[in-house]
């Protein structure tokens, strides 16, 4: 059960309204385990049902008030010292981004004052990686042309020449990011379709490469051709020697168009190029042109330069699949999410320590009671002295 109410002319819905400690939510978010931790901590919970998809600063402003613990937050709104400074002078003590990523959050304006910076990690792995396997199979295999040609009433009848794509069967896959995402695809991949891998980053995955040589010994002791995997030197490389790129990198100063004109004239004309990372890894005006120009070139995008809005050109490429940003979109994801944002802020506005640490499976499966006496993940802990289990 909830109130409806209003904070500074923004409508809000009232949960636990006795709630000693009122904490912000921005938006609706799924399952119900995260709005059990927050009342179980003691807090009040408001979760804004302002109509606007993508909420301003003047409108969370108004939502934090004078008064406020802590606040969940969007990867879309623009978490820097305008934001902190209210939160700071309102009280506040906590704030958690809805999503891994923070590049929303300026995070040294939030240790300036003081304030834990939380984010959620360790639900993500497999539902991005899944929507990276599916972008690359769309793509390569024409699934969202033939769609729309169906629907449209073209198909007269079975045609040899009909919608044929590229086969991923015993070709290469690169991967641009090998940490938990992008190996995580890059196993789909292998074993889905016996692809060999090539990747770059700056740090060897091990672990990666010796699952994927044991998988080649399980294929050759079975009679099947083995697979290969090789880390490469730069990501030149791997551009020039895959069939399939898919981008799982963080965004900074080094990977902002790290895709760019010169370096899709290294791909292969019938290459296909994944983003599930975040889209100005990728030069969309440059990849508009280069699809436009190379017809067999394909590409499947779950994020956007400059979203929500695209590169002009971009939704008129048939060689394109784009999906607006769902990679993390399964309910065991998004709900996972939302209870690692409420934990790291039930935990803080109550002054318990940060937990930051890998497995935070307890945080999704224990009972309420049970949960561990701290923030799941606090990415600027030490920078505030915050205490760390």
């Amino acid at each position: 059960m909830f109130a409806s109410a209003s904070v500074n002319g923004v409508p809000v819905e009232v949960h636990n309204e006795d709630g000693a400690k009122r904490v912000v939510v921005t938006k609706n978010l799924p399952g119900e385990r995260w709005l059990q931790i927050l009342t179980a901590a003691g807090c009040r919970v408001e979760v804004s049902q302002h109509p606007d998809i993508i909420l301003d600063n003047a409108t969370i402003k108004k939502l934090i008030g004078d008064k406020c613990d802590g606040v969940i937050g969007q990867l879309t709104e623009d978490w820097g010292s305008e934001l902190f400074e209210a939160l700071k002078a309102a009280g506040g003590t906590a704030y958690s981004n809805y999503a891994v990523g923070y590049n929303n959050v300026k995070v040294p304006e939030a240790t300036k004052r003081g304030i834990p910076v939380g984010n959620t990690p360790g639900v993500l792995t497999e539902t991005t990686a899944e929507i990276a396997a599916a972008l690359t199979l769309a793509a390569a295999r024409r699934v969202v042309e033939a769609d729309s040609f169906m629907r449209n009433g073209h198909y007269k009848g079975w045609l040899p020449t009909l919608f044929i794509g590229s086969l991923l069967q015993n070709k290469t896959v690169g991967i641009v990011g090998a940490g938990r995402i992008g190996a995580a695809y890059a196993r789909m991949m292998v074993e889905g379709h016996k692809m060999n891998l090539v990747y770059y980053d700056p740090y060897p995955n091990t672990r990666l490469e010796e699952y994927i040589k044991k998988y080649s010994e399980l294929l050759r002791h079975s009679g099947e051709a083995p697979v290969a995997v090789r880390r490469c030197e730069t990501v030149e490389e791997v551009l020039r020697e895959a069939d399939v790129v898919s981008l799982h990198c963080n965004l900074d100063d080094n990977t902002r168009h790290l895709i760019n004109k010169e370096r899709l004239a290294l791909m292969k004309k019938d290459a296909v190029l994944v983003n599930a990372a975040r889209g100005p890894c990728i030069d969309e005006a440059a990849l508009v042109k280069h699809m436009q120009e190379n017809p067999d070139f394909r590409a499947g995008l779950d994020v956007f330069e400059d979203e929500p809005a695209m590169a002009p050109g971009l939704a008129q490429l048939p060689n394109a699949v784009i999906v607006p940003h769902i990679a993390s979109a399964s309910m065991w994801t998004r709900s996972g999410m939302a209870t690692l944002a409420a934990a790291n802020v039930a935990a803080c506005v109550n002054g318990l320590p940060a937990f930051n640490q890998m497995d935070i499976s307890a945080y999704l499966e224990a009972p309420i009671a049970s949960l561990p006496a701290a923030a799941p993940s606090i990415v600027n802990a030490k920078d505030i002295n915050m205490k760390v289990l």
